[in-house]
């Protein structure tokens, strides 16, 4: 346990101001809770209905429209203007017809409107009900140490006494969808608006919401099908994660519980002896617990008004505590605006069912100056959160940002920052993101840049394009510098953003000399219930650290920082060079031969590579992935290799595409093990000229779209591009 115990302490009063300021926020200004509506904040509701698939095609549309306003702009003038386009008309044309089963369209056509929408059970009640549902709003389930869960109570230290907006029932997204040449006027329950012709509105309603069209009501009980309930009681013995689906494929969930989505679509929810009121329809119930079990599943169709008890326990896969690694997720938000209020017993929960050694919850801003979760921070700050155990460690730590340069991530420091962002709401994009680097460095943080890049990059590509077209993208252009100078620990190959890309820029650093930390970092955001990878569990990537002694935090942190990691999906990976595993340094003579092992372990694996600097070295590639249980999915390759110059060696696993994974790429990659030959450490020439031309494309981007108050401010950035340059061109040398 932490420094407080779970009960019998209260909750800081200004951690429950702040949550309750926050619910303010949702109340009145809805998902976005007041934000200044920068493109990817107005995205966030959009992104509620979007199907992932069609993301590209949302942004090509926005661009489209954009670039149709300012036919003369550059095309870079154009991605920074992102913000300016109707995204619920965008949203409209994005679908083409298409409809999501959660999103219901009112057609308004010249002559008539239709509501489309696939139809919405509801639950006639059973008599007598040992479940009360209600309307929403209330406290949420607190974890406790062994794995009880029960609601939550005032005095618990994880939740305010008082109801917060946006947890219990799930409103119904709107889409008014008007095919008129002509405006018309629709209300929303209170909420009023005049379409314009061929114009759209994405709207939240309750079951029984009031819409009007031009006068005249739309009945959304036409599309509501009321089925006899029944209930379930959810036995695991551990805390797991749960998704109950109706064969009409809605989700159901414990009374009060918000309704949780996954990258997939799943709903689940986290706890233990659990009851919640279901259809009496096929259901399918499925417990997991994290990337180290599997899943079990059943089916079964209740009897009206009574009650089932489901016994479902996953079994484990591996066991990576026990061999002293220990898996963390180093980006996770409690809240970062959001469709309800997330308290800390809902990252307890999700920690525990998700059987997630490390979570780093991170305070940090969205577009504007206020920065979520601070107050908690500087109550918690170098203290294990209160449900933290022997083999659960959460802390409190920052997301440093700026969106021309990058974001970057610190876990454990000793005392809160003096600043959290640069540029937004007006301010400068200075100084430079290696001075907050120094700051969390000496503040004793582990840092590194996190979700670093969503554009294509290939190992072929120069590194041109990777600073355009969209300058505010959040991508970690400062990186290529601010590791040249020392002032990084690791990387989150592992991401949200693009593994591919990501994975391709870590090699090129590697190859250029720089010594980083393989890590992952999901950007979980627990205040989102429907949102992509957002919405889910913390953990689905995690970094696994080999943890000398007791899992602390600062033994955790010191593991990173030695390279002794290595990041994953879901795969266990290991690699050993001569017997040594990540991190540590091979000192060798040229043409010495060193003995390289990797080995891999689970049902998505597809296929196992050896590299070195040089590129793939040696693999093995499964004919057929998964299905035939555990012990059958390990696969290794073992090579012998000759170094005749200085070279790094990493191991990583291709995934075929699976249901534990929750993103779109499968993927395991470990730090390096480094081979120095003749006291000499890897260099490589093209590795170092790519990172070289790197700095004059950001040197370029800061110029054209830096938002800098003074020539000093300016002299600031160059001198930072300049003291990377020395060091790379040193290493040319």
């Amino acid at each position: 346990m932490g420094a407080e115990s779970t009960a019998g302490s209260t909750l800081p009063d200004r951690v429950t101001e702040a949550l309750e300021e926050y619910g303010r926020l949702l109340d009145e200004h809805g998902i976005t809770w007041g934000e200044p509506e920068i493109h990817y904040v107005k995205f966030f509701a959009r992104r509620r209905v979007l199907p992932t698939r069609l993301f590209d095609r949302f942004w090509e549309l926005v661009l489209k429209a954009v670039a149709e306003s300012h036919p003369d702009e550059p095309h870079d003038r154009v991605a920074a203007r992102l913000s300016e386009p109707d995204y619920d008309r965008v949203l409209r044309d994005t679908l083409d017809g298409e409809l999501p089963g959660h999103l219901i369209a009112v057609r308004v056509e010249q002559d008539d409107v239709r509501l489309e929408g696939a139809p919405r059970t509801v639950l006639l009640p059973s008599e007598p009900s040992p479940v009360a549902r209600r309307p929403g709003g209330g406290l949420p389930l607190v974890m406790l140490p062994g794995g009880e869960r029960r609601p939550a109570r005032p005095g618990d230290g994880l939740a305010p006494a008082a109801p917060l907006p946006g947890r219990g029932e799930e409103r119904i997204s709107l889409l008014i969808d008007s095919s008129r040449d002509a405006p018309c006027l629709v209300s929303v329950d209170d909420a009023q608006r005049l379409l314009p012709p061929h114009g759209a509105w994405l709207a939240e309603v309750d079951e029984d919401g009031l819409v009007i069209v031009d006068g005249v009501r739309v009945r959304l009980d036409t599309l509501l099908r009321p089925i006899p309930s029944a209930t379930l009681r959810l036995v695991a013995g551990v805390p797991c994660r749960w998704s109950v689906v109706a064969s009409d494929g809605s989700g159901w969930f414990p009374p009060d519980v918000p309704h949780r989505y996954d990258y997939h679509g799943r709903p689940y929810f986290h706890g233990d002896d659990l009851r919640l009121e279901v259809p009496c329809l096929e259901l399918t119930v499925t417990a997991a617990r994290g990337m180290e079990h599997g899943e079990a599943t059943t089916r079964l169709v209740p009897r009206p008004a009574g009650e089932e008890r489901v016994e479902l326990t996953p079994a484990r896969l591996y066991d990576a505590a026990a061999r002293g690694w220990y898996g963390g997720d180093l980006h996770v938000h409690l809240n970062w605006a959001g469709d309800l209020v997330a308290v800390p017993a809902d990252a307890a929960a999700a920690q525990h069912g998700e059987d997630l050694h490390v979570l780093n919850l991170l305070a940090g801003n969205v577009s504007g100056r206020r920065v979520y979760d601070r107050e908690a921070l500087e109550h918690w700050v170098d203290r294990d959160l209160p449900w933290s155990d022997g083999t659960h460690l959460a802390r409190m730590g920052v997301e440093y940002r700026n969106d021309l340069l990058g974001h970057i991530y610190a876990f454990a420091p000793r005392s809160a920052p003096g600043r959290y962002h640069t540029g937004f709401d007006g301010d400068a994009d200075w100084p430079p993101n290696a001075d907050g680097l120094r700051e969390l460095r000496g503040l004793g943080a582990l840092v590194g840049y996190s979700h670093p890049f969503r554009t294509p990059i290939t190992d072929a590509d120069p590194p041109k394009g990777i600073v355009s077209p969209v300058p505010r993208n959040c991508a970690a252009r400062e990186l290529v510098a601010d590791a040249a100078l020392g002032l990084v620990d690791s990387l989150d190959v592992l991401t949200h953003a693009s593994i591919p890309s990501t994975a391709s820029v870590y090699r090129r650093l590697l190859g250029a000399g720089n010594r980083l930390a393989v890590t992952a970092g999901t950007d979980a955001m627990i205040s989102f219930t429907r949102s992509d990878t957002q919405s889910n569990p913390p953990g689905w990537a995690r970094v696994y650290a080999r943890v000398e002694g007791e899992l602390t935090a600062r033994s955790f942190a010191a593991a990173v920082r030695a390279g002794r990691t290595f990041a994953t999906t879901g795969p266990w990976l290991e690699l050993t060079v001569d017997g040594h595993g990540p991190g540590h340094v091979l000192h060798a003579e040229p043409g010495e031969r060193v003995s390289v092992t990797a080995t891999a372990l689970g049902p998505e694996v597809a296929a196992v590579r050896i590299r070195t600097a040089d590129g793939v070295r040696a693999g093995a590639e499964r004919l057929s992935p998964g299905g035939r249980g555990w012990g059958r999915d390990r696969l290794t390759v073992t090579a012998e290799l000759q170094v005749d110059a200085p070279t790094y060696i990493v191991a990583e696993v291709l995934c075929e595409p699976h249901p534990r994974t929750l993103t779109a790429t499968g993927y395991a990659l470990t730090s390096p093990v480094y081979v120095d030959v003749d006291g000499r450490q890897v260099a490589r020439q093209e590795d170092v000229r790519w990172c070289l031309e790197w700095l004059d494309g950001l040197e370029e981007l800061i110029r054209q779209h830096g938002r800098l108050a003074s020539p000093y401010q300016f002299g600031d950035h160059m001198s930072l591009l300049q003291q990377a340059r020395a060091v790379y061109q040193g290493r040319l040398g």
